[in-house]
């Protein structure tokens, strides 16, 4: 019984870290930089989008913000008319 448990537990684990990996791109990203954000403004930006990218939220200041911070990570496109006003 208790290798049974034991088992399950291992499978559960093994699953787990499986699933919450990042993939070979992103750690190469990672590991090309020495902090997760280029700035606290790069970290604010990031949270408040989501990693599809799907219904940005972009502003001026942003764009701008990107540009001089130099930030990394996955592009987010957006047309001019999406980007919202400061």
């Amino acid at each position: 019984m208790r290798s049974k448990i034991s088992t399950a537990a291992a499978l559960i684990v093994v699953a787990f870290l499986a699933g919450a990996c990042a993939t070979s791109e992103q750690w190469a990203e990672w590991r090309g930089h020495t902090t997760h954000f280029a700035s606290g403004d790069h970290g604010m930006f990031s949270m408040s989008n989501n990693l599809e990218g799907k219904n940005p939220k972009v502003t001026r200041l942003d764009v701008e913000n990107s540009r001089t911070q130099n930030w990394w990570g996955k592009t987010l496109t957006v047309e001019p008319g999406q980007v919202i006003q400061n």
